[in-house]
């Protein structure tokens, strides 16, 4: 990829696309199609028109409607159909047009319920799902399958990556749709806004995961566009993991907030574990500059700016 290459990031003005079309720019890639002129990706001529007329050479695409374990309840039609049309949409015209290269996201959603820890790439597909997030997980099963069977049948330069829980400070901090950090920087700010002595968090608090800031995302996949060729996916993560237990107390110091945490156990708890085997990606040289307790502040600075 050159720095001159036409390149469009998918969602370049959301959460994940910003954060990577800021990458590009620090690197010197100047030559962004996006944002500002993002088709209906949901529709199918929209899209097409779109490669037509601006013949991008390289493509982000990493946007897709997505939501924590109460929004995956609520909404499985829609995550499923917005995520599959995107996909089908998106990789079908990129093929079409003759881009060169393509990077599609997947989530850790795609793991087995129990698998083993941590997950390597050639666990995909090898048990069960996790319920609560079957469908999400189905459709970007079926986008990384997409990149496949056209690399396959085509072969198209199309490569996928399995990223780890993302956070960072545009991140959707509403409780219904969120992913934990955000509904748990929601929660606990409005207790102690609120002067209460305590915090209902769903599940035990006895899970683990794994997470990784948006610009470290952003970083691993401008990295992983210009060095990684292969079919198989490349898992994305930071290496370690935490509980949600040991997670509602680090936001908790980074908030200041004084009272009690108390957890729900009638409430799911998703995955008990989720940790990604990124030894391909620490392989190949690549590694976070995150520390995880300065993300989140940075995390919950940009939510008091969204609260302004």
């Amino acid at each position: 990829m050159e720095t001159k290459s036409s390149i469009y990031v998918s969602g370049g003005n959301e959460f994940i696309g910003s954060a990577i079309v800021n990458i590009l720019k620090r690197d010197g890639y100047d030559n962004i199609v996006s944002p500002g002129i993002e088709p209906n990706l949901y529709d199918r001529a929209s899209v097409d028109g779109f490669f037509a007329e601006n013949k991008p050479e390289y493509v982000f695409l990493t946007t897709g409607k997505s939501a924590g374990i109460v929004g995956n309840t609520k909404m499985p039609a829609d995550l499923m159909m917005d995520n599959l049309l995107i996909a089908c949409n998106v990789i079908d015209s990129a093929y079409r047009h003759g881009v060169k290269k393509l990077f599609y996201l997947a989530s850790s959603c795609c793991y087995p319920k129990h698998c083993s820890q941590p997950m390597k790439e050639s666990d995909l597909l090898t048990g069960i799902l996790e319920p609560t997030s079957e469908p999400y997980a189905v459709a970007k099963i079926a986008g990384l399958k997409l990149t496949q069977s056209y690399k396959k049948q085509y072969g198209a330069d199309f490569i996928c990556g399995i990223s780890a829980n993302i956070f960072g400070p545009d991140d959707d901090f509403s409780i219904e749709d969120s992913h934990v950090i955000g509904a748990l920087i929601r929660k606990i700010h409005e207790a102690k806004s609120h002067d209460l002595k305590e915090v209902v968090i769903w599940g035990t608090g006895r899970p683990r995961r794994e997470f990784i800031y948006v610009d470290d995302l952003a970083d691993a996949c401008v990295f992983i566009m210009c060095s990684y060729n292969d079919i198989e996916p490349i898992n994305l993560g930071c290496g370690e993991d935490i509980s949600i237990y040991e997670l509602s107390l680090l936001i908790k110091k980074v908030i200041d907030f004084n009272g009690k945490i108390i957890f729900d156990s009638s409430k799911p708890d998703g995955m008990p574990v989720k940790l990604l085997d990124s030894y391909k990606l620490k392989k190949m040289g690549w590694k976070p500059a995150w520390p995880f307790e300065k993300a989140l502040r940075e995390t919950y600075k940009g939510f008091l700016q969204k609260e302004k």
